[in-house]
């Protein structure tokens, strides 16, 4: 665990977060320094103390282990009611959370307040690939599953086989454990195999995509959003083509469980004004973000689901019994 700043004690670590507490806020980002959970703390954390959300700059600590799961463990064992905390979130927290990956621990065990935008999943093919539209992959995979793979830059039952999955399924493709899918590290590599030829799709992130979209090495089929992205409007929605499928990384935040509230609405809300503020805006269009905004109890309901939907899928595909 390499951590940034020590966390502030003393008498404000006390008192309520609505009241602005003493003790600076910190924020755990459960990786290593220069991945998604490390920027969502450090641009949130930054533009709450810009736009004066808190008194004092927010301390980042990084707590890499069992990818999320220590930071997770820690959060619910010995923090559990700091309101001075938060924790940087993604859907990789949730489909970890809905395969059982944390030890037993589940999503009910913390509250998630928030998340104010997100890596737009997205599906696409070699240059020279002869599928069109998504439709034309998803009929070819329907006559014959085994004549198109997949590479995504996370393992089996990870977030990205299961975007794939996902619209298969809403397709009306039910024999998804025919599904070819191979797991490599990272998006440029998976991209690199669907380039090469050695899978006939990849599935990943749009911040993945973007340098191989511009020197024209890839095609996008569809963008996994509501509408399209902006800066992307080429690229169609699924939903658009028929196949009803959101599948977005969200960039969120989660407090611990025993915090009252008030507190948790509190925290609802400096990071609705963060998600309103034009500093947001700009870090957003900076490293490719599309906005998705759900904030409060609203979004913890659609944690709940997004985990429930997660969890049948993967027993599906036997990542879990």
């Amino acid at each position: 665990m390499t951590t940034i700043h020590l966390r502030a004690l003393g008498l404000g670590a006390v008192l309520s977060l609505g009241a602005m507490a003493a003790s600076a806020a910190e924020c755990i980002a459960p990786a290593n320094p220069g991945g998604g959970w490390d920027f969502t703390c450090r641009q949130i954390g930054k533009i709450l103390y810009d736009i004066g959300e808190v008194s004092d700059p927010v301390q980042v600590t990084n707590m890499a282990g069992a990818g999320g799961g220590l930071a997770f463990s820690h959060v619910v064992n010995e923090r559990s009611d700091d309101a001075d905390l938060i924790v940087a979130a993604s859907s990789a927290t949730t489909t970890r959370l809905a395969q059982n990956a944390f030890g037993g621990m589940t999503a009910d065990m913390v509250r998630f307040v928030g998340a104010i935008g997100a890596d737009p999943g997205v599906i696409v093919v070699a240059a020279d690939s002869p599928f069109e539209t998504l439709n034309d992959m998803v009929d070819a995979i329907k006559e014959d599953p085994s004549s198109v793979a997949f590479a995504g830059g996370s393992a089996a039952g990870g977030f990205d086989h299961l975007k794939v999955l996902q619209v298969l399924k809403e397709a009306g493709f039910d024999d998804i454990r025919k599904v070819k899918y191979i797991g490599v590290d990272g998006g440029a590599d998976a991209i690199t195999q669907t380039v090469g030829g050695f899978t006939q799709g990849m599935t990943g992130d749009m911040s993945e995509v973007v340098g191989f979209l511009k020197s024209g090495e890839v095609r996008a089929l569809a963008v996994l959003t509501e509408e399209r992205v902006p800066g992307f409007e080429d690229i169609p929605t699924a939903k658009e083509q028929g196949i009803d499928v959101v599948a977005v990384n969200w960039r969120g935040l989660y407090v611990p469980k025993d915090i009252s509230d008030e507190q948790f609405e509190a925290w609802a809300d400096k990071l609705r004004a963060v998600a309103e503020s034009d500093e947001w805006e700009a870090a957003m269009e900076a490293n490719g973000l599309a906005p998705f905004t759900k904030v409060g109890g609203d979004f913890q309901s659609w944690i709940d689901g997004v985990v429930a939907s997660t969890e049948e899928l993967s027993r599906e595909i036997g990542v879990i019994q």
